[in-house]
Formats: structure tokens, C-alpha cells, sequence
């Protein structure tokens, strides 16, 4: 009996030990998980802010105007352009900002009109839109799709827009192509219709951009 049970307590004592040494292990492995959890986190935390530089040479927008006869096809250059994104928050800042002055569909009588009646482009020469958020993941390298919201700023008033980017990255290169629908008439512009033209109360609005991109430390 005696040396059963001093064979019981040492089989006992073994697996203790073996206990032991398997919550030693357990215990390392979740210190581990965490601290590369933090790392990990740490990391996300460096190196979110993305500057986006427009390059105005290879930046722009082209509209199309639905009329009764044709339609009309023109396009705005881009003035100057800096868009700060946070990948982290998605919080954006910056400006897009064209030149309300270079407008032009091809017919210099209706561009005349356009610039006088419709965007009054002497009065407000610039169109702007400044970003404040964006819903997606911004790849670092290939396509991504972004939703964008901000201020969109034509004829010197702003509205609340949102619309998806479609976004291209390799390496610091970047591009991104838009398009949407600015319901200008809504907006207090005027519509040129005449009695034998009938021109839409919307204007399609394709908008493309490029340049160089940024990723700083926070």
C-alpha cells in the first residue's frame, strides 16, 4: 500500500509540473500575441498621413450636357490641387481647385454664353471641392475605390456631395478617376435653354487626376 501511494504521489507531481510548464507556455504565447498586437497597431498608427499631389498638366475635368439637337462636350483645367488623407481615421483636408475661366465646348458663342449667364465665371473664377472624409482602404499598391465626401464650391456657393474615386498607386505614383452629376440649375445657375434648344438641368461631370503621393510619419 506504501508504495502505491508513493507511486500515485509521484505520477501526481509529474503532472503537475507538466501542468505547470504548459500554462508557463500558454501564458508566454499570449504575452507574445499581445505585444505583437501593439506592434502591429503601433505601425498603423506611423506612417497613415498621404499627401496627394495633383499634377495640373495631367489633371482636369470633361462634362457632357444632354441637348435637344447634340450634345455638348467640354472641359475645365485644373488649377492647383493637395489632398491630405488619414488612412487610420479616414479624415481628409486639402483642395481641388480649377479654373473656372478655361471652360470650353468647342463653339466660342456658347461658351460666351456659358461663361456670362450660366457660371459667371468673372464673378466666381474658380470651382473647388475641399474633402473632409473618405470611406475605403487606400491600397498602397494597385486599385482602390474610395468614397469621398466634402464641400463641392461652383458659382460661390457650397454643397454637401459625396461620389466614389477610383484610385491607382505604384510606388509614389498615383491616379484616380471620378465621375458624377452636378444638377447646376438646382444649384441656382442658370439653364441657357431657348425656345428651339432645350439643354439639361444636369451636367455629367468626368474628373481625372494624377501625380505624386507622400506617406509621412504621425
Amino acid at each position: 500500500m506504501a508504495i502505491a501511494q508513493g507511486l500515485m504521489r509521484i505520477s501526481t507531481s509529474k503532472l503537475n509540473r507538466a501542468e505547470h510548464r504548459r500554462r508557463i507556455v500558454l501564458c508566454l504565447a499570449v504575452a507574445l500575441a499581445i505585444a505583437l498586437a501593439r506592434s502591429l497597431a503601433a505601425q498603423s498608427a506611423v506612417e497613415t498621413r498621404v499627401s496627394l499631389q495633383l499634377d495640373p498638366a495631367k489633371s482636369g475635368v470633361d462634362i457632357t450636357l444632354a441637348a435637344t439637337l447634340h450634345t455638348v462636350e467640354g472641359s475645365f483645367r485644373l488649377r492647383r490641387g493637395t489632398i491630405h488623407y488619414d488612412a487610420a481615421t479616414g479624415k481628409a483636408d486639402g483642395e481641388i481647385v480649377f479654373d473656372a475661366t478655361s471652360g470650353r465646348t468647342g463653339n466660342d458663342s456658347r461658351d460666351k454664353k456659358m461663361h456670362k449667364d450660366v457660371i459667371e465665371s468673372a464673378r466666381f473664377p474658380e470651382i473647388a471641392f475641399h474633402p473632409d472624409h473618405a470611406d475605403g482602404t487606400l491600397a498602397r499598391t494597385g486599385d482602390s475605390t474610395l468614397q469621398v465626401h466634402g464641400q463641392f464650391v461652383i458659382h460661390g456657393t457650397e454643397h454637401e456631395v459625396t461620389f466614389p474615386v477610383q484610385m491607382h498607386v505604384e510606388a509614389n505614383i498615383w491616379s484616380a478617376k471620378s465621375s458624377f452629376t452636378v444638377p447646376y440649375a438646382k444649384w441656382g445657375m442658370k439653364n441657357p435653354s431657348t425656345l428651339f434648344l432645350r439643354v439639361a438641368d444636369e451636367v455629367k461631370v468626368e474628373f481625372h487626376a494624377a501625380g505624386s503621393l507622400a506617406i509621412s510619419n504621425r
